[in-house]
């Protein structure tokens, strides 16, 4: 049985905006099911052009490109509440690649009702018009970070982001969420080595900073974390839930 509009978990967090109970209707309406795909699966592949969007209800997945001699660039991490599918949606066909990490749960949406949106309900457009600023501010941050901060600066930027994420949705616990991501991952998305990345967060654990093992971070202090990082928002921004 999919997940009414209505019962949604993740309604409940307070890093979401509300509904009004037009724009719960209207989204009930928009939602044309769920999909739940297994660990690997390519939900969306660069230079297609996919006919539905997704919402990621449940478990984490991985943005990215691929260069033309086959390394990757991981762009982004997914997690509970990410839109997915807004290039093919406006621009015919993605400009990159998007896989489950983990079993996903995916709202589904048709592509071609996106501009019924739009038409119907400018609120609800307008967020996905604040979604697409977001993603062109987090990508600025990150050039940024890759472009001029050190390795262990990359490091602690990345994971402060990711928690920080985590606790917004309610994945921590005792200082603990799930990381279900390869270091090969975080080593892509920051531009460094796996041997670099290996020993650097050698380094955090042995200042007891950080802990990652078995699919589990643990940050022993968020804040120390973020200094280190050379200033890093522990604070998620509240955004709309498409």
């Amino acid at each position: 049985m999919a997940t009414k509009c209505k019962d949604c978990p993740l309604r409940a967090l307070s890093c979401f905006q509300d509904f009004t109970q037009d724009e719960l209707a209207f989204m009930q309406r928009f939602k044309t099911g769920e999909l739940t795909v297994e660990a690997g699966t390519q939900l969306m592949m660069e230079g297609s052009s996919s006919p539905q969007l997704f919402t990621a209800l449940r478990g984490m997945g991985v943005r990215y490109k691929t260069l033309v001699h086959g390394r990757r660039q991981v762009v982004n991490f997914i997690l509970p509440g990410d839109f997915i599918g807004l290039q093919a949606g406006l621009m015919d066909e993605m400009r990159h690649s998007v896989e489950a990490t983990t079993r996903m749960t995916l709202c589904v949406f048709n592509r071609s009702d996106l501009w019924t949106m739009f038409k119907h309900q400018p609120r609800r457009a307008y967020d996905l018009t604040w979604l697409a600023a977001t993603e062109e501010g987090f990508l600025g941050e990150a050039l940024a970070t890759v472009g001029q901060r050190t390795a262990i600066e990359r490091i602690a930027w990345a994971l402060v982001r990711i928690f920080s994420r985590g606790e917004a949705l309610g994945l921590v616990r005792d200082r603990m969420m799930p990381l279900p991501y390869r270091q090969q991952d975080l080593a892509d998305a920051l531009g460094l080595s796996l041997v670099h990345t290996n020993k650097t967060l050698a380094k955090l654990r042995e200042r007891q900073l950080v802990g990652w093992q078995g699919g589990t971070l643990r940050i022993n202090d968020l804040d120390a974390l973020a200094a280190l990082a050379g200033g890093a928002d522990t604070t998620p921004e509240k955004r709309p839930l498409i």
